[in-house]
């Protein structure tokens, strides 16, 4: 047997080991951790795990998510921003391009975001031909709410929630047109949002913003019931 050691002495004093027990290919993963990671400043900097494949040409490292695209699966977590967005936004539009027919799946764990960069998201998921599957991860809340009911087939985990909610104004001023221009904006998201997960969840508008002038929760029966979901699983 083979053992491969893969360590970083720039960002990280861990070691992994994997064996290689065909002698041809294996899979390892290492956690890298940035130096104010290591000083217990911000434990949530760390990088994705890699996987490690050997070929007759050499060893190749690539990230998960480079794996997951090749399986036509995606990520949607943390904030949604322009940025996020456009990232899971170039890789859909390159698997519709890939295979138009075939199923893609994005997996949700998000407390929300921007509602013009998840609508661009929105807009860009019912324009393409193939089906996506939303998988509800941990939590959709917001704007992720929208996106994982906008889905052609979306299921949850167990422990898994959804939250809807108005759209908010996050420190506001100016002057008073201006606060009026900012209000009446806000009022046509409110109502636009309600419109798409209205149509996406069977419901009426006037349902969907009864349920949203508070942070309404969802597990995963609930979700179903109200037309949020498809179905509970425990396997991925």
């Amino acid at each position: 047997q083979k053992y491969l050691m893969m360590m970083n002495m720039k960002n990280s004093s861990n070691y992994a080991f994997m064996a290689q027990p065909n002698g041809r290919a294996f899979l390892t993963v290492k956690l890298f951790y940035s130096a104010s990671a290591q000083k217990g400043l911000n434990m949530n900097i760390i990088n994705m795990p890699s996987v490690i494949s050997e070929t007759t040409t050499g060893y190749f490292q690539t990230s998960i998510q480079t794996e997951m695209f090749k399986r036509r699966e995606i990520q949607c977590i943390g904030e949604i921003d322009e940025s996020s967005v456009n990232a899971i936004i170039l890789q859909i539009l390159q698997l519709n391009n890939v295979n138009p027919e075939e199923e893609i799946t994005l997996y949700i764990n998000s407390p929300g975001g921007s509602v013009q960069d998840g609508l661009a998201l929105y807009d860009v998921m019912q324009a393409i031909n193939c089906p996506i599957r939303t998988v509800c991860v941990g939590m959709a809340a917001s704007m992720a709410a929208l996106l994982f009911i906008s889905g052609n087939r979306r299921e949850m985990l167990p422990h898994s929630k959804i939250m809807i909610h108005d759209p908010r104004i996050m420190n506001t001023g100016g002057t008073a047109l201006e606060i009026e221009a900012i209000s009446k904006n806000i009022m046509e998201i409110r109502q636009l949002t309600a419109e798409v997960i209205a149509k996406h969840s069977n419901n009426t508008v006037e349902q969907i913003l009864e349920k949203t002038k508070i942070d309404s929760y969802f597990s995963p029966k609930e979700a179903i019931e109200f037309g949020l979901a498809d179905t509970v699983i425990e396997h991925i």
